[in-house]
């Protein structure tokens, strides 16, 4: 059965295992998450929680989040998502859920925002090669051919320069090297998308576990 929680990612840093191999783990902070809503079979067609992470200012709050956040007696919420694959019937209304639902050496996917980077050509973007650099070469770091002759047009799909960065990327299966429950905290070996400060969402792992 799948779970997870929502947290942000405060850095990176380093940690040494017992047999002294040095790990580069990524800090998560997730403070207690706050079940705001149970969809089901029945009224959804799925069975899903709703988990709401960091408190956001009455300023900036919407009257029917207001209403939202109080069917669950907590304050509305920055980051809301569903956590979808979960047993919906365990969970009640208002509960909180801690770091502790995880344990060390368990396998998690990490879905955030990755950075973003701007306009840039094809080379960074998409990782293509250059053309030679020598005089005559009149080809350097464009993004070559613009397809066939034949439809008069560019094909949809075509790997050209733009925007890079700032979508929402998963990384599988890391492994959770560290559970602090009393800073609510979670090391998670290797890096995650996102900047610091950056909200993520912690699944356990899709494929590692099995």
């Amino acid at each position: 059965m799948t779970k997870g929680i929502l947290g942000r990612k405060i850095g990176m840093t380093q940690v040494f295992s017992e047999n002294g191999d040095l790990i580069p783990v990524t800090v998560i902070q997730a403070e207690a998450n706050v079940v705001l809503q149970k969809k089901t079979v029945d009224t959804d067609g799925y069975e899903a929680i709703q988990l709401g992470f960091a408190d956001k200012k009455e300023s900036r709050t919407n009257k029917p989040e207001k209403g939202h956040a109080a069917k669950a007696n907590t304050a509305p919420k920055r980051f809301v998502r569903e956590i979808r694959g979960i047993n919906a019937g365990e969970y009640e209304v208002g509960q909180e859920v801690k770091v502790d639902l995880f344990s060390e050496g368990e396998l998690v996917d990490v879905t955030g925002t990755s950075k973003g980077k701007g306009f840039q050509g094809a080379i960074k973007r998409h990782n293509q090669s250059r053309g030679p650099m020598a005089h005559g070469s009149r080809y350097h770091r464009r993004p070559g051919s613009m397809g066939p002759v034949a439809p008069n047009r560019v094909f949809k799909g075509k790997l050209l320069p733009g925007q890079m960065g700032g979508e929402q990327i998963t990384v599988q299966n890391l492994e959770i090297v560290k559970v602090d429950a009393e800073r609510n905290i979670i090391l998670v070996k290797g890096n995650v998308p996102g900047a610091k400060k950056s909200y993520v969402k912690i699944l356990s792992a899709v494929k590692g576990n099995k």
